[in-house]
Parts: structure tokens; C-alpha cells; sequence
């Protein structure tokens, strides 16, 4: 039968060089779908949860869903999944570019990483063919400078790497690929350093993948494009300005953290929005594989042609650092991409960095002549390369995150983080509804687990009201759940502000042969939640680690259009363990049973 699977996987064994091929489990790929859900579920089967992050006993899985590489519009997206060094508990890092259409086209639907190489190495794919090679020529390379190398000596591959903060084990170090696409997020770049693993280059002679029905993929995809384009967002705001479009937007709802957290309106944001990075340093779009939004910037940096940044990277080193320094930002941002830096927990650590200065806690004598002061074009950029070389002191405790940082001072409530991960840029004190999802993600601080933005800020799929707890843990539910689906079919979740369940349901069946209504899909999505819940009982999660820092509970915002304004947490939390049908925290016995999780 034709499906848009390829029904196989490789198992790579570094400590050995034993490479196996293995069939694709179609039983389990229908219940958890592929990318972040089977991946979180072959994770879990196989005893990871428990384990040391950065021993040789972790795994890593690169995985890609039944609709990466198809016709499918943004199915350019796969997921690196694995027990995060920074959380302790699952990691599953999304990325676009192309790479992950290319292992897809290789014939593989995921690898499966295990042991320590005894020397650098990289992994070379060229169609069904899988060899370790030697790295010690890439190591110390910046992310770039390795892609183009290892593209010389592999014409026509496409490249995963690490930089430098991965080859030092920073628990903020991302997987770059395609020179400035990055799975950022939960220190899954250590991982791949901790296991001697530089790299995989992947070459691929096929240039399509063959769905169940073509025809009604066709139609399908067709629908699904003209509402993209149709929509204001997907077919406006983001192909214009890129993510940035959100700086104005966020800053004008007076909740846009500012100084650490400190504040939620920053005055000078238009400074270092996307309509400004479009008029002065932007070169072009760029779009991942077939993706019809094409979001992505190239500005300039100097002389160079380089990713320009997203709305986060612009808000975390902007007003988050006091900063409206375009230049600078777009700067900092670049290093994030050479060094392989989580381009939102690096510049929110330099953020809580500087905070501690302000305060006394970090001396001038530590910052080796570059203080870390509000506002410094100078201290964002070079502090951020300094976590990526990872040699003096204070750097180095700055690459492992601000919780790790800030508890070193003593004082770990000025570190703005979930899970030991920094939160995103949308204060939870102004949008009641994305408090919910940064308390409950399964991956730490993070907003792209249920993004309660598009109703509660951008009115979509409806306008909610921002500042009231009502409905928002049922809403907060639905959208974890079907972004948990988006994920794990491969495609991008910026396609969710024109698309709804119905869209990827026939999308789904038209390229593998299920037949999900839209309901029984957001059931497979819940399903992915509670068994990444469950990943992170076994690793030790306690009921506790659900909770937003105390400045957002406790300080009210200062000043702006949500003054006065705290996070409900207390209220809705209980609210949301109820919609989901948990206690404490976890999954009920009752719930599991209905998910089919209970084996």
C-alpha cells in the first residue's frame, strides 16, 4: 500500500559503529502519528526517561512526519527528541529548513542515535547508505563555516550541525541546519556534543514522496494553500515582516517584557520591529521547504548575508535587555547561529545577567571589562559569543541558562523561566491564557506548545478576551493538543493561523490512508501530551515544577495598557488539570485507560 511513510528508521550505535536498519512500527506511527509524538513514545519505550541527559546511555531521535516532503504546504519540519540537559525531562526541538525533507527523501523516517563515539564524528547519508566519519577536521568550526565545508565534501547534501556551544556541552546549545534553521530549544545541542557527534550530512536522488491517494492529496492542498493566502496573518503580516510583525502588536497590549520582566511596555519598541528590520536591514524572504508563508529574513550584518532574526531573538535581546539597538541585536543574533545558541534562553540569560548586575549580585570585576549593563549594544553581542566559547567563568555559568545562573547568586526568582527554561516574549500578566501554556508544557518555558496568542491577542480562529481566566483552560487544552498533531505530521504550526483540525485531518489521510475525523485527530494529540507527561513522571517531575515565577504572581505590571495586571495561575491551573483529566499534575488512571496509554 502506498503511504507517505517510508516504513523504515536506522539505529546508529556511535559506541560500536553498528548500523541497523529497522521496519517502521505502522501500529504505533497511527496512534502517535510520527515527529514529536512517535518520537516521544519510542523514546519513552525504551528507558531514557530515567538516564543520565548527558551520558552515552540518552538517545537521540531525529525524526520526520508522514507529511515532511510531501506536497503539503510547510512540510519542511522535523524533531529532535530527547531528554533535555537543561530541564531534565523531554526534549522534542522543532525545525524547518530543508534537511528534514531530505532525510525523508533519503528514504528514512527517523534515526535513532545511541552510544558515544570515541572521537568526533559525523553520520553521512547518502540515500539508503549510512556511514561514520571522521569530524576532527570540522571540530571547533562555526556552524557555517561547517555546513559549506562538509557541503564540499559531499556536493549536493544538505547539513546538521553543531557549533561550539554544542562541542562545550552549553545546556543552551542548539542543532543548526541549513546554516540558520535550528532546533533551539532544551540543550539538545549538548546532547549531540556529549555523544561526540559533530554532524549528519544527508544526500538524497529522490525529490518526492508518494502519499496514499495523490489526487486527494492535490485537492486538499490546494484548499489548504488559498486559505493561507486568503489569510491575514499567513498571507499577510508574516510574508511582510516576518514573526517581527509581532513586536508593535505585543508592546501595544502592554505585554511585552522588558528589563527581565521588570516591566511589560517598552516605549522605544518600533525601534526593533519588523516593519523597521524590513526598511533598513533586510535583503529578502526566505521560505522553508514548500512553504507557501515564507516568514523567514536575510538581512545584512556588516558585510554578511546572514538569517536575520525572529520576534523572539528581537524582543529577548531587546527590550528585555533595555536595548533598541537594531544593529547590534541582529548581530547578536548571528553569533547565536554560528556558535549554535538557543537564540531565545541565550539573550533571556544575558537578560537575568543583567538584572543581577543591576542589583549588585554579579561585581563589575566578574564581566572582564564588558559590564553587564541595561541597554549595552556592546555587552548583548559580546556576551553572547562569550557563551559560545564557553571559557571564562561567568560566561560559562551563563551557558547552562539563568536558573542555573541565578540560583548560583542566590536569588533564582529573577530567573524568568518553567522547567529551569526561559520563557518566550508574551508576559502572562497581560494574556491570562499563555500563562497556562508556559506552567504546563511538557518541555519547560515555551510558547509553541499551545500558542493562546492567535485568540487572545491576533483573534484566531476568535477574539478572546485577554485579561479573563474564562474558558482559557479548555482553550489552552485544544490548542496543546492539535499543535501536538501539527508537530508530529511534519508540518509548520504558522500554517495553524489559517488551518483547524478538519485541514490536517484530510491532509493526514489523503498521504498515509487513515481516515481521522477531526475529532479523533485532537484525540491522537492528547494522547501525545499525556505520554510526554508521562516521559517527565518517570524522570522525576514533580507537581510543583507547573508553575510560573513569582514575579508574574506576585508583582503587578507597572506601568502601560495591562498595569495592575497579574498572572490567575492559581485559578486556572486547577481548571486545566481538570479539563484534562489529571490530578496533581499527572494523567488519572481513568485517562490513560481512554488514551490507550495504560500498557
Amino acid at each position: 500500500m502506498k503511504t507517505s511513510y517510508n516504513g523504515k528508521l536506522a539505529r546508529i550505535n556511535l559506541s560500536t559503529g553498528e548500523i541497523k536498519v529497522e521496519q517502521l512500527d505502522m501500529e504505533l506511527a497511527t496512534k502517535f502519528i510520527g515527529g514529536r509524538g512517535l518520537g516521544t513514545k519510542m523514546l519513552y519505550d525504551e528507558g531514557v526517561a530515567t538516564v543520565d541527559p548527558l551520558s552515552e546511555n540518552n538517545k537521540l531521535i531525529y525524526i520526520t512526519g508522514p507529511m515532511t516532503g510531501t506536497a503539503s504546504p510547510s512540510a519542511g519540519r522535523y524533531m529532535v527528541v530527547t531528554k533535555s540537559p537543561l530541564t531534565g525531562m523531554i526534549a522534542s526541538s522543532n525545525s524547518g529548513g530543508v534537511w528534514g525533507a531530505r532525510l525523508k527523501y533519503a528514504g528514512w523516517d527517523a534515526l535513532i542515535v545511541e552510544g558515544k563515539a570515541s572521537e568526533w564524528t559525523y553520520i553521512n547519508i547518502v540515500d539508503d547508505k549510512i556511514e561514520l566519519l571522521s569530524a576532527k577536521d570540522y571540530v571547533g568550526m562555526m556552524s557555517e563555516e561547517a555546513d559549506e565545508k562538509l557541503k564540499e565534501a559531499h556536493p549536493g547534501c544538505n547539513v546538521l550541525n553543531i557549533g561550539p556551544a554544542g562541542e562545550h556541552l552549553s545546556l543552551l546549545a542548539a542543532i543548526m541546519n541549513d546554516k540558520d534553521r535550528a532546533a533551539g530549544r532544551s540543550g539538545v545541542g549538548a546532547v549531540m556534543g556529549s555523544k561526540n557527534l559533530k554532524a549528519i550530512t544527508v544526500t538524497a536522488t529522490a525529490k518526492v514522496v508518494e502519499p496514499f491517494d495523490a489526487a486527494k492529496l492535490k485537492e486538499a492542498t490546494k484548499a489548504c494553500n488559498q486559505k493561507i493566502r486568503e489569510n491575514g496573518v499567513t498571507g499577510g503580516g508574516l510574508p511582510t515582516y516576518g514573526t517581527a510583525v509581532l513586536v508593535n502588536i505585543i508592546n501595544n497590549t502592554g505585554s511585552f517584557p522588558t528589563k527581565n520582566w521588570q516591566e511589560s511596555y517598552y516605549p522605544e519598541a518600533d525601534d526593533i520591529s519588523g516593519e523597521t528590520l524590513k526598511d533598513t536591514y533586510l535583503v529578502k524572504n526566505a521560505a522553508c521547504h514548500r512553504c507557501p508563508i515564507a516568514c523567514g529574513r536575510v538581512i545584512k550584518v556588516g558585510d554578511k548575508v546572514v538569517g536575520g532574526p525572529e520576534y523572539e531573538p528581537l524582543w529577548a535581546y531587546g527590550g528585555n535587555c533595555g536595548l533598541h539597538d537594531l544593529n547590534a541585536i541582529d548581530e547578536a543574533n548571528m553569533w547565536c547561529n554560528e556558535y549554535g545558541l538557543d537564540a531565545i534562553s541565550t539573550p533571556c540569560t544575558i537578560a537575568a545577567a543583567m538584572e543581577l548586575f543591576d542589583k549588585g549580585y554579579i561585581k563589575e570585576e566578574e564581566c572582564d571589562g564588558i559590564p553587564l549593563a541595561w541597554g549595552s549594544s556592546e555587552a548583548i553581542v559580546e556576551w553572547t559569543k562569550r557563551m559560545g566559547e564557553g571559557k571564562l567563568p561567568l560566561a560559562k555559568l551563563m551557558a547552562d541558562g539563568s536558573y542555573r545562573l541565578c540560583e548560583h547568586y542566590g536569588h533564582p526568582e529573577i530567573s524568568m523561566s518553567v522547567k529551569k527554561q526561559e520563557m518566550p516574549a508574551y508576559d502572562a500578566r497581560g494574556i491570562q491564557g499563555i500563562g497556562i501554556t508556559y506552567a504546563t508544557s511538557n518541555r519547560g518555558g515555551c510558547h509553541v506548545r499551545g500558542y493562546l496568542i492567535s485568540p487572545e491577542v491576533l483573534g484566531l480562529p476568535e477574539q478572546l478576551d485577554r485579561t479573563t481566566t474564562e474558558g482559557k483552560a479548555q482553550w489552552c487544552k485544544i490548542f496543546q493538543d492539535l499543535t501536538a498533531v501539527i508537530d508530529s505530521m511534519g508540518l509548520c504550526l504558522f500554517s495553524s493561523f489559517a488551518l483547524g483540525a478538519p485541514d490536517y485531518a484530510a491532509l493526514l489521510n489523503a498521504g498515509t490512508g487513515t481516515e481521522y475525523t477531526p475529532e479523533e485527530l485532537l484525540t491522537v494529540g492528547e494522547r501525545i501530551y499525556n505520554i510526554e507527561r508521562l516521559f517527565n513522571k518517570a524522570a522525576g517531575m514533580k507537581p510543583e515544577d507547573d508553575r510560573l515565577p513569582k514575579r508574574l504572581t506576585e508583582e503587578p505590571i507597572s506601568s502601560g495598557p495591562s498595569k495592575g495586571q497579574i498572572s490567575q495561575i492559581n485559578v486556572t491551573l486547577p481548571q486545566y488539570y481538570e479539563v484534562r483529566g489529571w490530578e496533581n499534575a499527572f494523567p488519572t488512571k481513568e485517562t490513560l485507560e481512554r488514551l490507550g496509554l495504560t500498557e
